[in-house]
């Protein structure tokens, strides 16, 4: 009708945006009514009317006006580049020119709700260290201030010598009375400028690179990379992908500037007859486990499996790592 085409250009025009878990749900919807034989417009009417959230549903209804027009089910989604990340929408382009949308569909379910999960349980796992430290900053920050004033004129009448440490206490004490407001300021004015600071290339490359070679969080951030390159190779060479372009698109997930220069890097050396486990094995930031995997996938012509196996246990590695650090 035509009030659901401007519905749809007007949401195509702004900038919707959806949740991780949103996405989740919505591809694996879409999925299962395909692969139940529902022709695709039928299908997206059907998964806007399941949306409770009103822009889902307002965007579900854009992306299936898209289609009645004539346009393919990727074309519609590439209006909302917000919501259908790039690895979303080129694994969607190779399942219509497959003519095998339900089966890549059902594959895009399975990886969205996979990096759902593993999402859910990085933040719930630390949920519980950042809330103990910021509930021990505010008790130690408030004996400072108001518990150890009154006791600070016991030690002035015993008129002698205080230990330095005892000094320090005290001196830090008075400095939170007098300068709260100028470390508050310098709290906030700190985080502005670092964040500021990432907005350079050269420090953001600078920061990302010691990040990498910090002793613990370069291995949980080589490591939550690794499986996102290794994941999102495996999903697009699965769904006809060429691996050049699927290099590219896997580069653009990586968190980490070095990670991602290196995949592109990678992408290039590809392009240029190299092998998978060449482009990547250079850069030195990805696992040895992983690298093995990925050469043995190549030898035995078992990628896309082995690129998958080897996500599955970058991920089990990186789980199990902070639920020893959280322990």
């Amino acid at each position: 009708t035509q009030k659901v085409k401007e519905q749809a250009g007007k949401i195509s025009i702004g900038r919707v945006s959806i949740s991780a878990g949103d996405l989740s749900l919505v591809t694996r919807q879409m999925a299962t009514l395909l692969a139940a034989g529902l022709p695709l417009e039928e299908a997206l009417r059907a998964v806007s009317r399941q949306q409770d959230k009103p822009k889902i549903k307002s965007m579900m209804l854009a992306i299936r006006s898209k289609v009645v027009e004539g346009h393919s089910l990727a074309s519609a989604l590439n209006e909302f580049p917000q919501s259908f990340p790039e690895l979303y929408r080129a694994t969607v382009s190779a399942g219509e020119h497959s003519g095998h949308l339900d089966l890549v569909l059902e594959q895009l379910a399975d990886y969205t709700e996979s990096r759902y999960r593993t999402l859910k349980k990085v933040q719930g796992a630390m949920i519980y260290p950042i809330v103990l430290t910021l509930f021990a900053f505010v008790i130690v920050t408030g004996m400072l201030t108001f518990v150890v004033p009154k006791i600070v004129s016991v030690f002035e009448d015993s008129k002698q010598e205080l230990p330095l440490i005892t000094r320090i206490l005290i001196g830090t004490s008075e400095f939170l009375q007098s300068w709260w407001w100028a470390l508050l300021l310098i709290i906030v004015g700190t985080v502005f400028a670092f964040k500021k600071a990432l907005q350079n290339n050269a420090f953001k490359h600078r920061f990302h690179h010691w990040m990498l070679k910090a002793p613990l969080l370069g291995k949980i951030n080589r490591g939550f990379d690794a499986s996102r390159v290794a994941s999102t190779l495996s999903i697009l060479s699965r769904s006809g992908v060429p691996l050049v372009e699927a290099m590219r698109i896997s580069g653009q997930v990586a968190g980490n500037v070095c990670i991602r220069e290196s995949v592109l890097e990678g992408a290039v050396k590809l392009k240029e007859g190299s092998s998978l486990f060449v482009a990547l094995d250079g850069s030195g930031y990805f696992p040895p486990m992983m690298m093995q995997m990925i050469a043995s996938g190549e030898n035995s012509g078992e990628l896309d499996s082995m690129l998958s196996r080897a996500a599955n246990n970058q991920e089990r590695e990186l789980e199990d790592l902070i639920n020893t650090i959280v322990a």
